[in-house]
């Protein structure tokens, strides 16, 4: 296989995980909201709040391929060790997106239900889905560092 192969195989892995995993968590809210609103109409505020977040895993698929992109130009010889690193890198920050998103949208549409349901749930709900993000950032950060590593 020619490890550039490799690298762009890992690059499609993390823009297509981490939106997968956005375009999952954006549905579970938006489900949850659009229930939400037949009990409590005035809460769509807090409700497209808490719908967007799981959103933001997608975009840090494309600041890893912006970060990236400068070791994929054609025509130049990449060595297997740093395709293996982007291959890395790409599938560790997909993985870790996709399920941070899902899991992000769950205690979103948990808060969602709760405020629909009257309770003024929206600070603790934007604190707790802080958490299952935090990781999908953390992930970024290893990229990151891979991406200095391979640069050096």
């Amino acid at each position: 296989m020619e490890p550039i192969l490799l690298a762009y195989i890992g690059i499609a892995l993390m823009i297509g995980l981490t939106g997968i995993g956005s375009a999952y968590g954006v549905t579970i809210t938006g489900n949850a909201a659009i229930g939400s609103l037949k009990k409590n109409p005035d809460g769509l505020g807090s409700f497209i709040a808490l719908s967007a977040l799981p959103s933001s895993q997608g975009l840090y698929g494309f600041v890893g391929y912006f970060l990236l992109s400068s070791h994929l130009t054609a025509g130049s010889a990449m060595s297997m060790p740093v395709a293996a690193a982007i291959f890395g890198a790409g599938l560790g920050l997909g993985l870790v997106g996709l399920f941070s998103a899902i899991r992000q949208a769950s205690v979103c549409a948990n808060g969602i239900q709760a405020i629909g349901a009257g309770h003024n749930v929206f600070g603790a709900t934007m604190v707790m889905a802080v958490f299952p993000e935090l990781y999908a950032i953390l992930s970024l950060l290893v990229l990151i560092l891979i991406n200095t590593g391979i640069s050096a």
